[in-house]
């Protein structure tokens, strides 16, 4: 990706950042014809945090979580996950290199069942080759164990024991969502890509889906950027939040200093808004 002065000055880090940080976006910019969908977007996610990525329809959430996940390209700008440029790696190594990512509508396989479904999220452990699971080697089966016994912690941590062996598509909306959440997490993520993970839920779901982002996150060390429209969940949970609109960022800082950004309350409720209306 080509570089710039500004784009190399958000690179660099102050001493003892580094072993903080787990992504850093710099200078990010992606036009598609004549529109210009990111405008040069930077900001870090530390590890262990939760970060919110937050906007209008069209401020270049998705198409910035599509960059990271390796679906679309970038023209110019770095993203670096854990000190690695990720415009270098292909989107099938980024699940081995410990990025996981669930969708605005569910990406589930319908006519498999719970079990079925998350255990395809464990595909990218296997280190055993063709050879190994032809003839059956005890390395293939030490592997379908430890599969099992994460697939079983997950089936409890979410509640989806009860249904395991029934096809997603017999299976209400917010299981469903639980059962995607389900199979990212069985992949072992260091970061994980949230895509409108409340949508289409209830307000006592949204509550546990609460519960349950904050709940993952210590029991599996992970990092988490959660692209959300649903502002109560995004307070609540993250540590740190950005906005954007029309392609650029207009905000970035924890919950509170976002929540009463100027900006960020035009772009919610309209020019005339200010900040009393936070």
């Amino acid at each position: 990706m080509r570089g710039s002065a500004e784009t190399d000055a958000v690179l660099r880090l102050r001493p003892g950042a580094e072993a903080a940080l787990l992504l850093r976006v710099a200078g990010v910019m992606v036009r598609f014809g004549g529109v210009q969908a990111l405008a040069g977007v930077s900001f870090d996610v530390a590890r262990g945090q939760i970060c919110g990525l937050i906007g209008p329809n069209g401020s270049g959430k998705t198409t910035l979580f599509n960059c990271i996940s390796g679906i679309y390209r970038y023209g110019a700008g770095k993203i670096l996950f854990a000190d690695q440029d990720l415009a270098a790696v292909s989107r099938a190594r980024l699940a081995g290199l410990g990025i996981g990512r669930t969708f605005q509508n569910v990406a589930l396989f319908r006519s498999m069942t719970v079990r079925e479904n998350i255990l395809v999220g464990a595909h990218h452990l296997g280190r055993s080759g063709f050879l190994a699971n032809a003839l059956a080697l005890p390395s293939v089966a030490r592997e379908a164990q430890a599969a099992a016994a994460r697939l079983d912690d997950l089936l409890d941590r979410l509640d989806l024991a009860a249904v395991a062996d029934i096809a997603v598509a017999r299976l209400p909306f917010g299981t469903q969502k639980r059962v995607e959440l389900a199979r990212a997490l069985i992949g072992a993520p260091k970061l994980l890509l949230l895509d409108e993970p409340a949508g289409g839920l209830n307000h006592d779901e949204v509550a546990a889906l609460a519960d349950l982002l904050q709940d993952i996150r210590e029991r599996f060390a992970l990092t988490i950027l959660l692209v959300e429209h649903h502002m109560n969940l995004v307070m609540r949970v993250s540590d740190k939040v950005v906005a954007l609109e029309f392609g650029g960022k207009i905000a970035d800082g924890t919950p509170d200093e976002v929540r009463r950004e100027p900006r960020v309350i035009r772009a919610y409720l309209g020019d005339g808004a200010d900040a009393s209306a936070a």
